[in-house]
């Protein structure tokens, strides 16, 4: 195998073309085997391999910069950078992270796992190097889908206007381009960016500017020439108005014509300039390439079929999108939103039921809120799916046009909470902090699928304010499911699952099912527990909380979140002074970025599975009664502490 002779990037520098287009074959190969296995980003990583193979070839990395977008496509990078023998922990606890850190490599330059970043990083870095007078190259690396996102555009706004020698490589996976249209863009590449063309270019308008009277006239009215020429066979006139000069497109699996162009785009030393590369999401995988939607983050596979491994679960994304398409028969008034994730929020089942009445915006959580801020102003019902990491970009509009215009927008957090393998950038712990902080909300978590429908039929008839609620990544295993039938629900109601006097455990959302886990350990060391699933994060429901309070020796408080700015904290600043001695301790991560890894190897790492959580209550108990000898743990009451 080739690949074996790839011990550091250097040695791909040295392998023939034929060579490479070997090696991406046996990347591809590599990568299918590692995350049939582990689950992850599929189809794009093996969408650039041969793009990643000709960035490395070309430039002269890690001193010059390449800076991934997003970094889910990042698969075959980080086996050529030092990382093959590693490479099968991708996504595991303790293992590597399926997006470039900083931590990992220097040649991650940077940390990323959000979109449209990688051009306002590229431009950074660019500004940085020439005021610290530095000699390298700065390629950033950008998918079409990215470029949806406003962040993108604004940085492109800036790159044009300060013209720093910036290369942008635009990674677009969803067209495919013809074959005479390809053969003509390439040929025409070859001449403008080959050397002698561009001296003369320059020479001509330096002569052409300064030349008395008409030069400047005469300038425009040529450079608009070459632009229109050009933009008759390539798409590119959108970047040349801004004044990054448009190359391409050009075929994303052609090693050769790609090494010939970045080559030569490496050799112009000024101004910024954009690659335009064609590329196939899940190239090289019959699956991959039927179905790229599927294969973008996926669980383990079977790779000879592509089936994934279990495929008996409903997920709560599901939930969403059948009840939503069950819910848009009776009322037209419904209507979906999503960024970019259809298949992922489950609301594919919404579009096929009402596709007049969906839509997707593309990346661009913030544009979601607010379109949909006009819709419910208008008497209309959105409902916004949006993973929970990413509605961190729309915090703003949440407050200024949903929060404090009182519209009644029905925010769905999707993925909220731990996520597992996708790691840091993609847990969903903060969406509590911020919902439950802004005034007009209701917010709730149900912590099973019905809740969950029954939440749905409520928000749907809820038409005085907006509502937010949250649900974790996976689901439940179901027989069969109403998605009909629904039970009243009423906002700022908890419901009591188990009776005990010793402690109270007050659960929020899918830890129920750890905090019922814990209720069967403390039974076995003779501690009676009572459960409480809070349903409702804001309103609480305050005086059940402290009728059970009163009536326990204590208290724990479990959420899928951070502690602080968490629902625990909320239920300690509301109840009654006297109350407050009796609770032990809120359940939830700490203040520190959590890694990656499945939901059971982090929630055993910060101590939050039950058995642990177990162990830390008796001994708690023990604590604030440490003189009750001879006496079970259940019979303890609690004294207040000194």
């Amino acid at each position: 195998m080739i690949l074996d002779s790839i011990k550091e990037i250097s040695d791909l520098r040295k392998l023939a073309i034929n060579e490479i287009s070997e090696l991406a074959d046996e990347l591809r190969k590599e990568i299918i085997e590692v995350i049939s296995i582990n689950g992850g980003h599929l189809a794009s990583s093996l969408g650039v391999v041969e793009l990643t193979l000709a960035l490395h070839y070309v430039f002269n990395t890690p001193k010059d910069k390449i800076i991934w977008d997003v970094g889910h496509q990042c698969y075959a990078h980080k086996i050529l950078t030092g990382r093959r023998s590693e490479f099968e922990t991708i996504r595991r606890f303790g293992g590597l992270s399926g997006f470039p850190r900083m931590s990992e490599s220097e040649y991650d330059v940077y940390n990323s796992g959000h979109s449209s970043t990688s051009l306002s990083l590229a431009l950074g870095e660019a500004v940085a190097r020439d005021i610290n007078n530095e000699k390298y190259k700065v390629v950033g690396v950008v998918g079409d889908g990215s470029l949806t996102g406003g962040m993108a555009f604004e940085a492109l706004n800036q790159i044009g206007h300060l013209k720093k020698d910036v290369i942008i490589v635009l990674n677009d996976n969803e067209h495919f381009i013809s074959e005479n249209v390809g053969a003509l863009s390439e040929y025409l590449m070859r001449l403008i960016t080959g050397s002698l063309y561009n001296r003369l270019r320059k020479r001509s308008y330096d002569i052409i500017k300064k030349l008395p009277k008409f030069g400047n006239s005469l300038y425009d009215f040529l450079f608009k020439m070459e632009e229109g020429v050009k933009g008759i066979i390539m798409p590119g006139v959108f970047f040349e108005e801004l004044d990054i000069r448009y190359f391409g497109p050009v075929d994303g699996h052609n090693l050769k014509a790609l090494i010939n162009i970045l080559n030569r785009l490496n050799q112009i030393n000024s101004g910024p300039r954009i690659l335009h590369v064609i590329t196939r999401k899940g190239k090289g995988y019959k699956p991959a390439e039927k179905d790229p939607d599927i294969f973008h983050g996926i669980g383990p596979f079977d790779k000879k079929t592509g089936l994934p491994a279990n495929n008996n679960l409903t997920t709560y994304s599901e939930i969403v999108g059948k009840t939503l398409a069950r819910i848009s028969k009776f009322d037209k008034k419904v209507i979906a939103i999503t960024a970019a994730m259809k298949l992922g929020t489950g609301l594919n089942h919404f579009s096929e039921k009402a596709p007049e009445r969906f839509f997707d915006v593309g990346i661009a959580e913030q544009h979601a809120i607010t379109f949909a801020c006009a819709l419910a102003a208008k008497g209309l019902k959105p409902f916004v799916s949006i993973y929970s990491t990413f509605l961190q970009r729309a915090v703003d509009q949440i407050i200024h046009d949903v929060g404090i215009m009182n519209l009644p927008v029905r925010i769905l957090i999707d993925r909220a909470g731990i996520v597992g393998e996708d790691g840091e950038t993609h847990h969903g712990l903060f969406d509590v902090c911020i919902i439950k902080n802004i005034p007009n909300f209701i917010f709730l978590a149900p912590s099973n699928c019905s809740e969950l429908r029954d939440m749905l039929y409520f928000a749907q008839r809820y038409d005085k304010g907006p509502i937010a609620i949250r649900y974790p990544r996976g689901g439940e295993i179901l027989n069969e499911f109403n998605y009909n039938e629904f039970n009243r629900y009423e906002p700022g109601k908890s419901k009591r699952i188990t009776h005990g006097t010793d402690i109270a455990i007050f659960s929020l959302g899918d830890m129920m099912k750890i905090a019922v886990d814990l209720h069967k350990h403390l039974e076995k060391e003779g501690v009676m527990s009572s459960v409480i699933d809070l349903l409702s994060i804001k309103p609480l429901d305050l005086n059940s909380i402290q009728s059970v309070i009163k009536n326990t020796s204590c208290f724990i408080t479990m959420e899928n979140g951070y502690i602080s700015g968490g629902v625990g904290e909320s239920i300690l600043s509301e109840i009654d002074a006297d109350l407050k001695d009796k609770f032990l301790f809120n359940v939830g991560f700490p203040d520190e970025f959590v890694t990656h890894g499945t939901r059971g190897d982090l929630f055993m790492k910060y101590g939050l599975d039950a058995e642990s959580l177990c162990k830390k209550i008796i001994e708690k108990m023990k604590w604030i009664n440490p003189d009750g000898k001879g006496e079970k743990i259940r019979r303890l009451s609690v004294r207040k502490r000194a």
